[in-house]
């Protein structure tokens, strides 16, 4: 699915942060964005819907060297979490290299987590892709918060295809770089074994 560019030699990948409404994607998304160096990443765009935003930006990893001689770009995007945008979630996730489920932690979320995740898997299965196949991190954000469900809870109920989860406080910047670079090392592997 990655966009190979012979002219530049660059391969582009695109990894979608996904998850229910207001679970910490964009914040995900925005402090990457900050603490990213300005040599290595392109402008961010945002995409303003009526309660959230989708955003965009993209960013050559210079840690992680290249690929026969090919340098690689990753896309990152956030998919806005209300239900009724769910065209747009459909839109945003075509051409998917990786995934980023944020899952929110608290005991209050965890239907709308089940619910996201499962607009999930049907978005993917209407793009004829397999959630098997297509590295997935599981992201349990808001760990700061009181009233938080346990990470054995959060394994148990959304994290049926036992792939890496890490703990994380966006806001914070806890676990965010751990997520995108383990994502980030499954995506390269899938390429590495496909080229």
């Amino acid at each position: 699915m990655s966009f190979v560019n012979y002219n530049t030699k660059e391969i582009n990948c695109k990894i979608v942060y996904y998850g229910p409404g207001l679970g910490g994607k964009t914040t995900n998304i925005q402090y990457l964005y900050q603490k990213t160096s300005a040599d290595s990443k392109g402008k961010m765009i945002s995409l303003n819907t009526e309660n959230e935003r989708t955003l965009f930006f993209d960013f050559l990893p210079l840690d992680l060297g290249e690929i026969r001689g090919f340098r690689t770009h990753f896309h990152l995007y956030t998919v806005p979490g209300q239900v009724f945008y769910e065209a747009s979630r459909k839109l945003i996730l075509r051409g998917v290299d990786g995934l980023v489920f944020v899952a929110d932690s608290q005991v209050q979320r965890m239907e709308s987590n089940l619910e996201s995740f499962k607009s999930l898997e049907s978005n993917i299965d209407e793009h004829g892709y397999n959630l098997k196949k297509i590295p997935l991190v599981m992201q349990w954000n808001k760990r700061d918060l009181p009233n938080i469900t346990s990470t054995q809870n959060l394994e148990k109920e959304l994290n049926k295809y036992d792939v890496p989860a890490f703990e994380a406080t966006a806001i914070q910047g806890i676990g965010v770089f751990e997520t995108l670079k383990m994502v980030s090392k499954m995506v390269l592997m899938n390429l590495k074994s496909g080229i």
